[in-house]
Order: structure tokens, then C-alpha cells, then sequence
């Protein structure tokens, strides 16, 4: 059995971390922490894991995790790089689904997350746990970065395409929507019912966090730099991420469908609906699964492409655990094969 920790337990990330590997086959969960809860039980907390997880929560302490096979960390900004270097030289494996790990330079970090990074010396070992680009690589990864919810269904979208050279990298648009949980469990006045509900709004729409994981990404994809043009939205529903994207054809081609079903055609969580489909982000809720669904606008030269994802799973927690079933050469689909939720 894996022995795995999770290191904030206790948020929506977390707590769907729970959910996920507490019936996992090949998992045993050790150690939960919650700095906000340490001492309480998790069942005592949230009674919907009555009888399932009985664990007491922990303060953070490495020597507590160490006795770990892997460690999750679903944490604020900056706790993962402050524990993940003496986990590594304990050969804990780890897996953050914070934003510590995912970017290369330092500069460009600190730039957008607004304090130096801890330990910058590790980031070109961080492996960008995105498996429909890098499974290979995160089979042999000891630090995995798990990508963020919108970054996740903005590059399966565009990644056929940028793949075979298909758009123009200088125009590219990602229009993308996001359910309440994306945000967190942070107390603001944005979040309440009354605030939310009814609502929608766009917001960063001169510069978001993910931009640069997105960017560093789509670039490495195409092989070039791109020019790629995000504007985040909140909608008020619990979990989902709609994402809509633009861009140019550069290839005079009816075969846009074909090039989606073939590039994902071996992919366990990616399905491209049918043609003239319209994806729903409840379609997706609960699963680990991505829908994409490819349009060309009057037979025109745009392509708009829909990906939806939950935020919670495949842009989070579901993703995590298809890395560690990866890492640990488990069948991909373990304890991942929950059909979405309805209605």
C-alpha cells in the first residue's frame, strides 16, 4: 500500500483529496494536517466521512510525514517550498497543488506571486503534472506540479492544434469561467450568497496568476513564444471551469474534429464529444474527466474550441491522484473511475 499525507485537509482542494484516496485500493492515508483544525478529527468536522476517515489532524511537521511514501500539498501560496526540500531528502515523493513548483523562473514567480520563492534551486527538478503531455516524465518525477484548473482546460484545448502548427501562436484567446470553489475557503465578502449569487463577473483581466504557467506551457508546446490573451470570470455555481477559446487557422483543413479524436483517442480522462457538441460543466461535476468539444464559425478561419473540466477534480485533486497512480505505476484510472454527478 502507498502511505500518503495530505497537508491542508481541511480546504475544498483537501477535502476532495480525502474523498478520492480514502478509497483508493492501493492507498492508506497516514497523516492529515490542518493548521486552522490541528487536534480535531476530520470525521467530527465534516460528518460526511463518518465511518470512512477517522484521523485526527495534525500540526505541519516533516517528522510526521516522513514515514510517507508521498505527500499531497493542497496549501496556501508558499507552505509547499518551505517543507517540500526536506521531504525530497527523506525521499518522500510529493505532489503540490499550489502554485509553489509550477513555474521555471524564479523572476517571473516572484513577480506574480509577490514574495521571493524559498527555494528556487528545485524548480527545474518540479515536473508540471499535466499527464497528457508529461506522463513519462512524472513516472520518474520525486516532485510533481500539479497544474492549476484554468490552465488545465486551456491547454487541452489548444494543445492538438499548437501540436501540428495549426494556429497562429500571435492570436490566441482564452475566455474562461469559473465556479465559486476555485477561489477557496478564505472568508471575503466577494463569496457570499448575496455577493455571488445572480451574478457574473470578470476579474484580473489585466494580468491573472495562471497566466504565466499557461503561457510557459503553450509555449513549450508550439516551440516558440505565444501571445496568448486570458480573461478569468466567476460564475456563481459551486465547481466547474468553462473555458472558450480563439484562435486563427493557419491550415485550410476540415479535419479539425479527426485531429481532436486521434490525439486523445488514447487519453483515459480526455473525450471529445461528438460534432456540433456543446459541453456542460455538468457533465463533468464529481469526475476527473475534460470535454472538448472543436467548432469552426462558419466554415470560416476562427476555431473555438469548448473545454470543460470540474475545478476540483481533474483541475485539482482528481489530476493529483491520476500523478501519483502514475508515479507509482498504478493503472491510470484507479480510484478515479466515479461517473460525474447529476443533476
Amino acid at each position: 500500500m502507498i502511505k500518503a499525507g495530505i497537508v491542508g485537509a481541511t480546504g475544498y482542494t483537501g477535502l476532495e483529496l480525502v474523498r478520492l484516496l480514502a478509497h483508493h485500493p492501493e492507498v492508506s492515508l497516514e497523516v492529515l494536517v490542518s493548521q486552522s483544525q490541528s487536534g480535531k478529527r476530520l470525521e467530527e468536522l465534516y460528518p460526511y466521512l463518518r465511518g470512512k476517515v477517522s484521523h485526527s489532524l495534525q500540526e505541519l511537521d516533516t517528522a510526521h510525514l516522513a514515514p510517507c511514501d508521498v505527500v499531497f500539498f493542497a496549501t496556501n501560496l508558499g507552505v509547499a517550498m518551505q517543507t517540500v526540500p526536506e521531504l525530497l531528502k527523506a525521499e518522500v515523493r510529493c505532489i503540490d497543488l499550489s502554485a509553489d513548483f509550477r513555474l521555471k523562473d524564479p523572476n517571473v514567480w516572484g513577480s506574480y506571486y509577490g514574495m521571493p520563492h524559498a527555494c528556487p534551486e528545485i524548480l527545474g527538478d518540479a515536473i508540471y503534472g499535466l499527464p497528457e503531455i508529461n506522463r513519462s516524465r512524472i513516472a520518474e518525477a520525486d516532485l510533481v506540479a500539479n497544474p492549476g484548473c484554468y490552465p488545465t482546460a486551456i491547454i487541452l484545448g489548444f494543445l492538438p492544434l499548437l501540436e501540428q502548427g495549426w494556429i497562429d501562436p500571435d492570436f490566441l484567446v482564452a475566455d474562461a469561467k469559473s465556479g465559486l470553489s476555485g477561489a477557496g475557503r478564505q472568508a471575503t465578502s466577494s463569496a457570499l450568497f448575496c455577493e455571488a449569487n445572480d451574478n457574473f463577473k470578470a476579474y484580473a483581466a489585466s494580468g491573472h496568476r495562471h497566466w504565466p504557467e499557461i503561457h510557459q506551457a503553450l509555449t513549450q508546446i508550439a516551440k516558440r513564444n505565444v501571445d496568448l490573451t486570458f480573461v478569468p470570470h466567476v460564475v456563481p455555481m459551486n465547481r466547474g471551469i468553462h473555458a472558450t477559446l480563439y484562435a486563427e487557422l493557419t491550415a485550410d483543413t476540415d479535419t479539425l474534429q479527426t485531429l481532436y479524436e486521434e490525439r486523445y483517442r488514447e487519453e483515459p480522462f480526455v473525450e471529445v464529444l461528438p460534432i456540433g457538441s456543446h459541453p456542460e460543466t455538468r457533465q463533468v461535476r464529481g469526475s476527473n474527466h475534460c470535454h472538448i468539444a472543436v467548432h469552426r464559425p462558419h466554415g470560416g478561419q476562427k476555431v473555438v474550441v469548448l473545454s470543460v473540466i470540474d475545478n476540483l477534480v481533474k483541475g485539482a485533486a482528481g489530476q493529483a491522484v491520476q500523478n501519483m497512480n502514475i508515479m507509482f505505476n498504478l493503472e491510470e484510472r484507479l480510484g478515479l473511475d466515479a461517473i460525474g454527478l447529476f443533476p
